[in-house]
């Protein structure tokens, strides 16, 4: 009796987080559909009292929506493809391979994990200042490459992988480039698919280094974009939460294509190693 008690106590708590949690989604999606005199309006209805569709008409006006969502949508998936790559190989590298240095190594990849992103801004801003990348995408890209996080997930899932089928393809003639990408990639799945949504949660929701190496307006991001919806004496909240609506929608389909093998691989990730 005991035990059903607090298993219906726990999913009342967790109904009510998750009511929490979407709630002010619901609202923002509802509120892309109302006048702005509603939404500023001091008596607030969840439901548009007039359903309009203009907000997602007149986000243009403010700026280029559609060429700023294609620019994010790029680099985003440019930089989640290159650290899952990376984070794979460095993880591979690092779990079944044995040499001087090795755990001197992963123990700088972890360091780099517990140093505060202010911390490191200044330094990565002069280099690219240095290297003459201010205002291109290079900037965005090449930082953003490797990954702590994602190299310390893959290296504790790859060393879930049994050495025998290592082993088993080095007799029959493969060599180590056949193994990554044949064996280990496919293998790794579940540790990869983790990683795309957190890396690609991440670098769609950049707003402070593209704000400062990305100086052309054709050039800049979705999130720094959104930014230019406040004018210097009004803000038309309805064209902002259509745009934040629609901007929502890329992070949704990679959480919903991924979420079959999300759960697992940060399970394995966390206990394996």
């Amino acid at each position: 009796m005991k035990k059903k008690i607090s298993t219906i106590g726990l999913n009342v708590i967790l109904l009510i987080l998750g009511v929490v949690t979407v709630y002010p989604f619901v609202w923002m999606l509802a509120s892309s559909f109302k006048q702005n005199k509603e939404i500023m309006a001091l008596e607030q209805h969840l439901l548009p009292q007039q359903f309009i569709i203009e907000n997602y008409i007149n986000m243009n006006a403010h700026f280029n929506f559609i060429r700023f969502f294609a620019n994010s949508l790029l680099i985003t998936i440019v930089i989640t493809v290159l650290v899952l790559y990376t984070s794979t190989i460095c993880g591979f590298v690092l779990s079944k391979y044995k040499f001087k240095g090795r755990d001197l190594l992963f123990g700088f990849v972890l360091s780099t994990m517990m140093v505060p992103w202010c911390v490191t801004i200044i330094p990565k801003y002069s280099m690219i200042q240095a290297f003459g990348w201010m205002d291109s995408y290079a900037a965005l890209i090449v930082p953003a490459m490797f990954s702590g996080f994602g190299i310390f997930m893959m290296k504790q899932h790859i060393a879930s992988i049994p050495d025998e089928i290592i082993e088993a393809a080095r007799i029959d003639g493969a060599n180590e480039f056949y193994i990554f990408h044949k064996i280990i990639f496919p293998m790794a799945k579940n540790g990869i698919s983790s990683i795309a949504i957190f890396q690609f949660l991440w670098a769609w929701e950049d707003y402070l280094w593209p704000y400062l190496v990305i100086n052309s307006q054709e050039k800049q991001l979705l999130a720094v974009g959104l930014k230019m919806f406040n004018g210097q004496y009004s803000t038309d909240y309805g064209a902002l939460f259509a745009a934040t609506t629609i901007s929502i929608i890329p992070v949704l389909i990679i959480y919903l294509f991924f979420q079959r093998r999300f759960i697992a691989g940060i399970a394995a990730s966390a206990v394996k190693g």
